[in-house]
């Protein structure tokens, strides 16, 4: 029997999300569950209710970025802005999705090796080359990878996926259930770890 999950919903360009990213599979692990990692599109979010990137926001943007270095920091992990931040992401999300329909479980290396590129490195992973490049890093398969980009079932399967998401009540990144409690943001990481241990309150 699979053992039960935590849904990861994340956009690539939220460096929150990645914060979380870099944790959520230690603190699954801690409590006998395994990560479902669901890539999805704030930008469909924005488009749905309204507003705009964070840090694009006045007042809240500047903050925001001297929290995510702060919180960096504390977890030891490199965060550097890539050029064009935020980006869009929609290649990074067709990459994960295609992956997953291979092999559920082997999505979590790529998402990782992303997110990494992306802000621990400051790279690019907004184009498709910017994505080949970290998937071959991986083993990946330049062309079959490639190919997936631009198949009709892969574009389809990460829209469906966004609306799901969309439809699930999910609002920004990162976005976690633990069943069909949500936790809204890396900061309720510590409370969703304590609700886990109590069997909720």
């Amino acid at each position: 029997m699979a053992p039960p999950t935590l849904d990861f919903y994340f956009d690539f360009s939220s460096p929150y999300g990645y914060l979380a990213a870099v944790q959520i599979g230690e603190l699954a692990a801690r409590h006998g569950r395994r990560v479902a990692w669901k890539p999805f599109l704030l930008g469909a979010v924005y488009k749905k209710i309204g507003g705009q990137p964070l840090v694009a926001q006045p007042l809240k943007g500047d903050y925001s970025v001297r929290d995510m270095q702060r919180s960096a920091r504390e977890l030891q992990v490199p965060l550097h802005f890539p050029p064009g931040f935020p980006f869009a992401s929609v290649a990074a999300c067709r990459a994960v999705y295609w992956r997953q329909a291979g092999d559920p479980t082997a999505a979590g290396d790529l998402v990782l090796a992303f997110y990494h590129r992306a802000f621990g490195e400051g790279g690019d992973i907004s184009s498709a080359e910017g994505v080949l490049e970290v998937a071959e890093r991986l083993g990946i398969e330049r062309g079959e990878l490639e190919a997936a980009l631009q198949d009709a079932s892969v574009k389809e399967k990460t829209r469906q996926e966004v609306e799901a998401a969309l439809d699930r009540g999910v609002f920004g990144s990162p976005f976690i259930f633990a069943d069909d409690e949500p936790f809204w943001g890396a900061d309720r990481l510590p409370v969703l770890d304590r609700w886990l241990s109590r069997g909720g309150w």
